[in-house]
């Protein structure tokens, strides 16, 4: 039996951010009309603390896969030449468990949720977004930057901050060559917000950096970098203030500290999670109800999302003769 292994150059030349915004859109539609199933992902973090090892599965009806994701995630690789995020995404199908698939999952990982991000933003945020903030420099910080101006093509001013300068400063001037952009650089997480009406947070903050009282009228803000209990990047009075969505209600309800600190401090009760996304998509739930509203989409990442990008990259990956198939057990064959 052969299995497509498709790695990470391939993989950024298949799941262009356009159409990863689609996956993802009707990806979340599914999960909505109950298509999709996955479990709490689960973590086994080092001794050290270094880094953690997370497996996230997950199972797609509509497309007949089911598959895993097993990824590393070092947040301290951001000084070196490595990714903070490693490792695969195993593609199963669903007739006889066969191995379809192993495809690069840091790289699926870095489009998928700036994707997501972006349908939320199409979803939730004004038409007439026009200043951009992004809070942080890393990975999520390029891929967000890109996702925003698929959706929202009339953002004319950007704005980005990094807890460390430099990488600040590089990232604006990367950006703003390729992709033919002013970016300004903010001084603090507080200029750069001031003003806003559209915001991603990016950062691996254990604190909130992102401040209610600094909030515009109207803004939407993509929380993305706290994505595992003990980050966290918005503070209560944001959390408060907001019209709140998420990807998945049990996944923030259990992994989001952005809302489960606000939360126990009582500030907040469950109801404060309007409903999921795809809810939202499905009509099951009113997204935006007015110009003035703050909006929140608070993400996690979840597993059919790693799916269902696995399984477009799969099938476009054998249709263009690109990836390396390799031979894997998976038949029985008779003895004589």
């Amino acid at each position: 039996m052969k299995t497509l292994v498709v790695g990470s150059l391939d993989v950024t030349e298949i799941l262009r951010m356009p159409k990863c915004i689609e996956v993802m859109r009707e990806t979340f539609r599914a999960f909505a009309r109950g298509e999709a199933i996955f479990p709490p992902r689960r973590a086994l973090p080092q001794p050290d603390k270094k880094g953690i090892l997370g497996m996230m599965p997950g199972y797609l009806g509509s497309k007949g896969a089911i598959g895993i994701k097993a990824i590393t995630v070092f947040p301290g690789n951001l000084d070196t030449t490595f990714e903070s995020h490693q490792g695969a995404v195993l593609l199963f199908e669903t007739e006889h468990g066969r191995l379809l698939s192993v495809v690069d999952a840091g790289s699926i990982t870095a489009i998928r949720t700036a994707a997501a991000s972006g349908v939320a933003t199409d979803t939730l945020a004004r038409k007439d977004v026009a200043n951009l903030t992004i809070l942080g420099s890393g990975t999520q910080a390029n891929s967000h930057l890109e996702a925003m101006l698929a959706v929202r093509p009339g953002i004319r001013k950007i704005r980005v901050w990094s807890r460390n300068p430099d990488h600040a400063k590089r990232f604006a001037v990367r950006e703003s060559a390729s992709r033919g952009v002013q970016i300004e650089i903010a001084e603090s997480a507080r200029s750069a917000i001031l003003g806003s009406d559209l915001i991603c947070t990016t950062t691996g903050a254990k604190s909130p950096i992102l401040k209610g009282e600094w909030l515009s009228p109207g803004v939407h803000i993509n929380a993305v970098g706290a994505s595992t209990p003990s980050f966290r990047e918005l503070d209560t009075d944001a959390i408060v203030k907001s019209r709140f969505f998420v990807d998945s209600r049990e996944s923030a309800l259990n992994e989001a500290d952005d809302f489960r600190i606000p939360k126990q401090e009582g500030a907040i009760d469950e109801s404060h999670i309007v409903g999921e996304i795809g809810e939202v998509l499905e009509g099951k739930v009113t997204g935006r109800t007015g110009p003035g509203e703050i909006t929140i989409f608070k993400s996690l990442g979840i597993a059919i999302e790693d799916v269902a990008a696995a399984h477009y990259i799969y099938t476009q990956a054998s249709s263009r003769n690109m990836g390396t198939w390799v031979e894997f057990a998976g038949e029985r064959h008779s003895s004589t």
